[in-house]
């Protein structure tokens, strides 16, 4: 077994990730020696790959840069395709959740004040804009596609809500030989990608590229369709129904004046929609958010574009627990629109029965309460902003009604489904969900991964398996050795701050709608910002029958993360270590005790830059550098082609 945590497996990570372990997990444990670590656990290594182990989809992210170096970009678009599926949406707005885990951030503090704490920003690698490049230089991958089989397999499966969810279970059920249903109640697909993310911030066309790729593999479409009753869509004869209808009530506020104002006061996620079909081309002069997440920021800046000339977000909570993502926040500040914490509505103004303004108490902040947020207190002071329009951005939530109570699926808690984490099934066994449809809100990239994971199921489900016994992800692990001190990927390492993507000009992008705020990296700006990837994937091998101790590599490591001493409790290992291991989220790598001194090799994993420079400067050979490779398998194994390759 491993030192430490190797994580959940791959179905287990489909649902909200736990929290990280502690020094009380570690005091649980019998005390004694700690055992050395099996790097023959695929679990190991992947969850080094710091990146690869945030994302969701798993998509091998050191791998596609690499491509990306080589100026490959179909090739890193397809690594990219086949586990997430949506890499030139993904590249502009997702979520990201691989940029904070990446080890460049954790060794890297840049200049740039962080819009939310304003303490110093980590600078991670750009992820997320080097996969739009990928995105952007592809070229036409057509050829590229997974077959679809002209014969079907005789099953029907039913998907509800065109968003990113369904569409990943189209995909990947479509190779099988699957005929898919796709429902949908706008007239085009792509839900909440196409209603509630501005096409400023993701371009019509790229939108339609990668949704309608998956729509034309043969989908039948019933767009323009709102199902209204799952009794009468189970009744058609599907084998299986996928529910992917998102969270598409957008929560209200009922304070004094709601009714009375309810012609200029506008439910945020119903704005953005009006606004995306072209039903809605301008707003008042002075326009007023509330709510503090992603969806008031889309809001602010759409109204700018709208015409708005003076537009103010308000957030009950403190700037630094907005659930808006960081860089939302900052370049709604960019732009000039003011965000107001600490301010808590209280009524709505109105002259003349027209909506003048909103009443604000500001709160004050009083330790925390009992989950760690901050403590908010009314101050008394009461505030008014003027306003002729109010965007109500507070939340998102399911609405079930029509899905009847006598069908076999059963509701707990806030009247949500109740849908196992691991398979995706509901209590009637033809009924699956996933994406905000299965806990509420979340984001794409997650609803990317519940696909992957409903449509092993629906496979199973629809050919009497048992839809809890999930595929084991491959993995391989090769040597980058090319020479006594030459290896085949770039080792390097240099304090490069994180390249900044341009911008187009504020006042061309702020008066047009589709104006996309981004230009993205061209290749020269892509060259130099792949050269801040760490290579995380390419792992440092110990084989200690080869270790003669002459601890050269302690000498040369640069973040002192190896260490030859002898072994203990971990707790206790950790502080004894020349740099103790602080970071119990993050393993320990421990071989088996030495021949010639009974000592073991301890390198802390969280400190390691995978630089190489011990497997160079071993006289003996007993370190190596070898890339891993770790693949999260599918329904299909047509739709992962690329990736199986890496598995030799």
């Amino acid at each position: 077994m491993s030192t430490g945590s190797n994580g959940a497996d791959a179905s287990e990570r489909s649902a909200p990730k736990s929290a990280p372990k502690s020094a009380k997990d570690f005091a649980k444990r019998a005390r004694g020696k700690t055992q050395a670590t099996d790097i023959t656990n695929p679990k190991y290594f992947h969850k080094v790959v710091d990146c690869q182990w945030a994302c969701p989809t798993h998509t091998p992210v050191p791998e596609y840069i690499r491509l990306i170096a080589q100026a490959r970009y179909a090739d890193a678009y397809m690594l990219n395709w086949e586990s997430n599926v949506f890499p030139g949406i993904l590249g502009r707005v997702c979520d990201r959740p691989c940029e904070p885990a990446c080890r460049r951030g954790r060794v890297q503090i840049g200049d740039e004040a962080n819009a939310k704490s304003g303490e110093k920003n980590a600078e991670p690698v750009a992820i997320c804009r080097l996969k739009r490049v990928a995105a952007d230089y592809k070229g036409d991958i057509s050829d590229r596609m997974p077959p679809i089989p002209a014969t079907k397999n005789g099953r029907r499966i039913a998907l509800l809500g065109a968003g990113p969810a369904s569409l990943t279970v189209a995909r990947d059920l479509l190779p099988l030989g699957y005929s898919v249903t796709l429902f949908e109640k706008d007239p085009k697909g792509g839900g909440l990608m196409r209603t509630n993310i501005p096409s400023f911030r993701l371009p019509v066309e790229v939108l339609d590229e990668e949704v309608y790729r998956i729509v034309d593999f043969g989908v039948e479409k019933r767009f323009g369709h709102e199902v209204n009753s799952l009794k009468a869509v189970l009744a058609e004869g599907f084998d299986a129904v996928f529910v992917g209808t998102g969270a598409p009530k957008g929560k209200d506020l009922e304070i004094p004046g709601r009714k009375e104002a309810e012609k200029s006061i506008h439910i945020g996620i119903d704005f953005l929609t009006s606004v995306a079909f072209g039903h809605v081309e301008k707003i008042g002069r002075r326009v007023v958010v509330i709510g503090g997440g992603n969806t008031a920021m889309d809001c602010c800046r759409t109204a700018l574009r709208l015409g708005a000339e003076a537009v103010t977000v308000t957030v009950r909570s403190p700037r630094k627990v907005m659930k808006a993502s960081e860089w939302e926040i900052k370049d709604a500040l960019y732009e000039g629109i003011p965000i107001l914490d600490n301010h808590a509505p209280k009524n709505f103004v109105l002259e003349n029965g027209k909506l003048t303004g909103v009443v604000f108490e500001k709160m004050i902040e009083q330790g925390v309460d009992g989950k760690g947020r901050p403590k908010l207190v009314a101050s008394g002071e009461l505030i008014t902003i003027a306003c002729d329009d109010v965007l109500m951005a507070i939340g998102q939530e399911n609405a079930f009604n029509w899905i009847e109570r006598d069908i076999g699926v059963e509701f707990g808690e806030w009247e949500m489904p109740k849908v196992d984490k691991i398979t995706f099934q509901s209590t009637n066994p033809k009924v699956f969900f996933g994406g905000d449809a299965a806990w509420g809100p979340e984001n794409i990239i997650w609803a990317v991964s519940h696909g992957h994971q409903a449509a092993i199921s629906i496979d199973a489900h629809c050919h009497g398996k048992t839809v809890t016994e999930r595929p084991k992800p491959g993995s391989n692990l090769v040597s980058q050795k090319m020479g006594i001190h030459e290896w085949s990927y770039s080792n390097n390492y240099a304090a490069d701050a994180r390249t900044h993507v341009p911008h187009a000009e504020k006042s061309k992008s702020l008066r047009n709608l589709k104006v996309e705020v981004e230009l993205g990296f061209d290749d020269k700006l892509a060259m130099k910002e792949v050269e801040r990837c760490l290579n995380c994937d390419v792992q440092t091998i110990f084989t200690g029958k080869l270790c003669i101790e002459c601890d050269a590599c302690m000498d040369i490591c640069p973040v002192d993360c190896i260490n030859f001493l002898h072994n203990d409790d971990e707790a206790s290992l950790r502080q004894q270590l020349r740099v103790p291991a602080l970071n119990a989220s993050q393993d320990l790598y421990i071989s088996d005790a030495l021949p010639a001194t009974g000592r073991i090799m301890a390198k802390d994993e969280d400190l390691c830059l995978h630089c190489g420079l011990c497997a160079e400067r071993c006289p003996t050979g007993a370190w190596d550098m070898q890339k891993f490779v770790y693949v999260e398998m599918q329904a299909a194994t047509a739709c992962q082609a690329n990736s199986n390759a890496y598995l030799g």
